[in-house]
């Protein structure tokens, strides 16, 4: 039986654009050597009118950062009737607003970190929470805008208040949690497993240790407690579920394994559009449960549908 025609939609406008490119080609190589009849689909603000003339069974979402994962792509393939993959529209809008996110974790009782959601303007010179902290654009991905304050740093990230600063006015402040970084990746309804990133050479799992060969390692299974894997996986399975999500995603958290019990374990954010580039996360946690990356492209574009 022929297999369905998918639409992959890739680089498009946003900051995450090279991102997207290379997570799109390495979906749409996987998913052809699976059989299905792939179109690479470059996005751009004519997507609707492409989309409607090129008629796809399905719409693989191979976007990222603002308009790929922040329900605009869904919106558009709602009103087109195309099925897709992931997270909808509002789901996908709340989980790439960090502040909102936040929120409805804390509301189910998910351990997150002490935050502040403001103007890049208002914080000036002043510490808007006493250092460390870190400040993170409110609805960026892939790590772009990140800054880590550190202790006897004198004032905020001058960068802040400049017209070079490209990543909306709206920041969060967070409180910096020592310790290790995992991340767990969620399939439909089920656990797919956890992993421990180690970056490489850098100080965090910044931009280039996500991306580039080599930045960061991915140890799957990690080395920690059981109760701290089970843990990780619920708070990732109850993330998903709260915020509404479909699909794959990934949370990420930290976790200071200095503080007793599972106390310094806390939970970051949620990834509604996990990247899928040779070096992305959720293939390798797929691969240590022995799904293949072709297998699992293959779930998505069986799983996608409209009205999600």
């Amino acid at each position: 039986m022929m297999k369905k025609h998918v639409a992959m939609l890739m680089g498009g406008f946003s900051s995450e654009r090279p991102v997207s490119l290379s997570s799109g080609n390495a979906c749409a190589d996987a998913l052809e050597a699976e059989g299905y009849r792939v179109t690479r689909v470059d996005v751009d603000r004519d997507i609707g009118r492409v989309l409607s003339e090129l008629k796809p069974d399905v719409a693989f979402n191979g976007l990222h950062g603002p308009f790929g994962e922040d329900g605009t792509i869904q919106g558009v393939l709602e009103f087109l009737g195309i099925p897709y993959t992931h997270s909808g529209v509002l789901a996908s809008a709340l989980a790439m607003d960090k502040g909102l996110a936040k929120i409805i974790a804390q509301s189910v009782g998910i351990p997150v970190a002490p935050s502040r959601v403001l103007s890049r303007f208002e914080i000036g010179n002043e510490h808007p929470m006493e250092p460390p902290y870190v400040v993170k654009p409110v609805a960026e991905g892939s790590s772009f805008g990140v800054v880590i304050v550190r202790e006897g740093q004198a004032h905020p990230p001058q960068i802040l208040g400049s017209s070079e600063w490209a990543y909306g006015d709206r920041v969060m402040v967070e409180r910096y949690i020592e310790g290790r970084e995992f991340t767990c990746a969620v399939m439909g309804d089920r656990v797919l497993g956890v992993c421990e990133i180690v970056p490489v050479g850098h100080a965090f799992y910044d931009y280039d240790s996500k991306y580039v060969p080599g930045g960061s390692k991915h140890i799957c299974p990690p080395e920690i407690s059981r109760k701290i894997y089970q843990k990780i996986e619920t708070i990732s399975l109850k993330a998903h579920q709260t915020i509404g999500c479909r699909g794959v995603t990934r949370s990420d958290f930290r976790f200071d394994d200095r503080l007793p019990d599972e106390s310094g374990l806390v939970w970051l954010e949620i990834n509604t559009q996990p990247g899928m580039t040779p070096t992305s996360l959720v293939p390798d946690i797929a691969a240590q449960v022995g799904m293949s990356f072709g297998a699992l492209l293959s779930w998505m574009v069986e799983d996608a549908s409209c009205s999600r």
